[in-house]
C-alpha cells in the first residue's frame, strides 16, 4: 500500500481540563476525500486545528507523507501543502478577487529584499485562470470579494488553494448558511478535488452532503473516532445511530 498523505497517531488534546481529543488515530490516502462528521464538541474542530497548525497536540504525532512533523503554525502547514478553508473564510471583503487570491503570496516586480511593486497584471491573469479551473464564472478579477455570494467566496477560496498546489484541502463547514443552489455548487467544487489529485477533508454537520461528495466517512463523538467506513459500505441511518 502507498504511504498515507496524512496520518494521525494517538492524538490527545486537553483544554483547561477538558479532554478534547482522546487517542485519535486516522489515516488518509492521497487523492481521497474524507467526510468528517459529529455533533458540536465531538472533537472535529480540535483535530482540524492540529492538522492546520493552529494548535499542537499534547501527545501523539502527525505524519505527513511518511514523515513525522511538529507544526508551529498555519504557515508551516501551508508550506507542507495543507490549506484550510473555514466557513467564515479569511478573505478581505474590501479587496478584489485577484488580491484575495494572492493574499500573503503576492508576486513582486522589481523587488529588493522582499520589497517592491505588486505584479498586478500577473495577479489578474493568473486569477482568471484559477477561478476558471474550478469552473467558477465571475465577471472580473477586479470585482470586490464583498460583492460575491457566499458560494462564490468559497469558490474563490478553493481556487486559491488549487492555484498554489495544495496537496490537502480542509473544508470546515463550507456549505453553512448557503442557498440550495450555492450549496450544490460548493459540493461540485469538492467533487472536483479528486480528479485534480487533491486530497480533501470535508467537515460537515450535514451527513447528506458528505454522502454526495466523499469517498469515506469518519464520525467523531466525545473526542474519539467512533466510525470509519467507505461511503458505499454504509448508509445515513447507520451514521445517525452513532451520533
Amino acid at each position: 500500500m502507498s504511504t498515507p498523505i496524512i496520518e494521525c497517531r494517538g492524538l490527545h488534546k486537553w483544554y483547561s481540563g477538558v479532554h478534547a481529543l482522546k487517542n485519535v488515530s486516522l489515516s488518509i490516502a492521497a487523492g481521497e476525500v474524507v467526510g468528517l462528521v459529529g455533533d458540536n464538541g465531538a472533537g472535529k474542530s480540535t483535530l482540524i486545528k492540529i492538522l492546520s497548525g493552529v494548535h499542537p497536540p499534547d501527545s501523539g504525532e502527525v505524519v505527513i507523507d511518511g514523515r513525522p512533523v511538529r507544526m508551529r503554525g498555519p504557515k508551516q502547514a501551508m508550506r507542507l501543502g495543507i490549506e484550510t478553508i473555514y466557513q467564515y473564510n479569511s478573505m478581505v471583503p474590501t479587496m478584489s478577487i485577484a488580491r484575495n487570491l494572492f493574499l500573503g503570496r503576492e508576486p513582486i516586480r522589481f523587488g529588493v529584499g522582499g520589497i517592491g511593486f505588486l505584479d498586478q497584471s500577473r495577479m489578474r491573469r493568473e486569477s482568471v485562470q484559477a477561478i476558471a479551473d474550478v469552473d467558477l464564472h465571475l465577471r472580473s478579477p477586479d470585482a470586490l470579494v464583498g460583492e460575491l455570494s457566499g458560494g462564490q467566496r468559497q469558490g474563490v477560496a478553493i481556487a486559491r488553494a488549487m492555484h498554489f498546489k495544495s496537496k490537502v484541502l480542509v473544508l470546515d463547514e463550507p456549505t453553512n448558511h448557503l442557498s440550495v443552489k450555492e450549496t450544490n455548487k460548493v459540493l461540485g467544487f469538492i467533487r472536483g478535488l479528486k480528479p485534480q489529485g487533491v486530497t480533501g477533508i470535508f467537515i460537515s454537520h450535514n451527513i447528506h452532503h458528505v454522502f454526495q461528495c466523499c469517498d469515506r466517512i469518519v464520525a467523531m463523538a466525545r473526542g474519539e473516532v467512533v466510525f470509519d467506513s467507505p461511503v458505499d459500505a454504509t448508509n445515513i441511518d447507520e451514521i445517525h445511530e452513532l451520533l
